[in-house]
């Protein structure tokens, strides 16, 4: 589950940092998939030194579901912005389901390993 959790913050991490620049470098909340994946970051190095694995199962999974909670309202306004409506702000649109996606595959994995443990 390590590989996973490095793989799944580095992705939140860029997704933020490029959401940031895509924004112009205006919209300080762009950084928040960054947050996220820093967490994980940090929870998966924890993994690689050894640390109770069980805890860091449970911490990353929350993690997850965190970021799915945080980020789903992306989902609603996409449909909008996939027929090709105005939307105030598309990138966060994009940003926000790109995370909601990606913390949602990664908490059942999350939640799959957790039971097997």
């Amino acid at each position: 589950m390590e590989k996973w959790t490095l793989g799944y913050g580095t992705l939140l991490t860029t997704l933020g940092v490029g959401g940031f620049l895509a924004t112009g470098a205006q919209h300080k909340t762009a950084l928040i998939p960054a947050g996220f994946g820093t967490a994980a970051l940090g929870l998966g190095l924890l993994a690689r030194r050894g640390t109770s694995q069980r805890w860091l199962l449970g911490g990353s999974a929350l993690v997850g579901l965190l970021g799915f909670l945080g980020a789903a309202r992306g989902l609603r306004k996409l449909p909008a912005l996939l027929r090709g409506e105005k939307l105030e702000r598309p990138v966060a649109v994009v940003s926000q389901s790109v995370m909601a996606g990606l913390s949602a595959a990664y908490t059942a994995l999350g939640v799959r390993d957790l039971l097997r443990a």
